[in-house]
């Protein structure tokens, strides 16, 4: 099998706890190259975590002509530079979410990423977690009956002040943080075709800290979505039928160990159901090389632009309070 060639721009957190180690499990088809960071210190301390080449500077690591791809697990703020940056040196590029600032943001990156015909992918690992086959089968075979209703809430408590989420210039607030789960879901389940009804953010120091947000798709069915960063921890998605309610309780960020819950309810039952324990960070990682190898671009460049889009209409047409 052919493999790629891999570098890792930023020493973010997700990168050393989760994504490094899943590159490094599928050796097969990913040869870690290196990974950059802009200060000494910190190259050398994932050199000696991960056994691989630390270097200083993300220009450093764009100029080589020994990586095919980049995963990149900068603040959103930092993208529109770096994965320019990148598609001139005609790299595939794994962001994390939220891929962009704004709707027109994301053109420009997408289009740039079809003229150069590379990957430009955005890191929905929860996706690609298999507990979510089992909430399709489900609907595949209208146990729910009639959908009428779909929610999903992901938030958490406050995090440190030093968070580069409460920076605006690094694309900072909650909406495009913990909301964009929410609004990637409810299009998973509904459609990219979603109108949006009303919205409401929450700000402080001219940063979103938490907010709501209700689209209607093609079919009339309602998404009602919640999100902060000053919330009882949540993270989930609930599906209410004519004739069942589901509801996966961990939706976004199992462990690799974890067996998540899927609460089932028909019939005047209740049930627990355990699903089998997964690894997401793989299983994405596997989608990102099939694309690359076997030139399947569209969707996922599709899939950045229906996001970006809901989360900007969000932005634009929410009430804004002042807290």
């Amino acid at each position: 099998m052919k493999k790629i060639r891999i570098g890792v721009m930023g020493g973010a957190s997700i990168a050393e706890r989760l994504m490094i180690p899943a590159i490094l499990s599928l050796n097969e088809i990913f040869e870690l190259v290196a990974i950059a960071s802009r200060t000494y210190d910190n190259a050398q301390k994932f050199k000696k975590i991960f056994n691989i080449e630390g270097i200083v500077g993300y220009d450093n690591l764009i100029k080589r002509n020994d990586i095919d791809a980049i995963y990149m697990p900068l603040p959103t703020g930092l993208h529109k530079e770096w994965i320019n940056k990148a598609i001139d040196a005609n790299k595939h590029i794994l962001a994390e979410k939220s891929l962009a600032m704004n709707f027109k943001e994301a053109q420009e990156l997408v289009n740039k990423a079809k003229d150069k015909k590379l990957l430009l992918m955005e890191n929905f690992m929860f996706r690609y977690h298999s507990q979510h086959k089992y909430v399709f089968s489900l609907l595949e075979n209208i146990e729910l009956g009639d959908i009428r209703l779909f929610r999903s809430q992901f938030g958490f408590p406050p995090l440190n002040d030093d968070n580069f989420r409460y920076k605006k210039d690094l694309g900072g607030g909650s909406l495009l943080d913990a909301a964009a789960y929410t609004v990637r879901v409810c299009q998973w389940f509904l459609g990219e075709k979603q109108k949006l009804l009303s919205a409401v953010l929450y700000m402080k120091n001219d940063i979103d800290l938490y907010g709501n947000a209700v689209f209607i798709n093609k079919d009339d069915i309602v998404s009602q979505l919640s999100f902060g960063f000053d919330n009882y921890y949540k993270c989930n998605y609930e599906i209410w039928g004519s004739k069942g309610n589901i509801v996966a309780e961990r939706a976004f960020t199992p462990k690799e160990k974890d067996n998540p819950v899927i609460i089932l309810e028909k019939n005047g039952n209740t049930e627990r159901i355990k699903m089998e324990a997964d690894n997401h960070f793989v299983n994405l990682l596997k989608e990102f090389y099939n694309s690359i190898i076997n030139d399947n671009y569209s969707l996922h460049l599709e899939d950045i632009l229906n996001q970006s889009r809901m989360l900007t209409d969000i932005y634009e047409n929410a009430i804004k309070v002042n807290i």
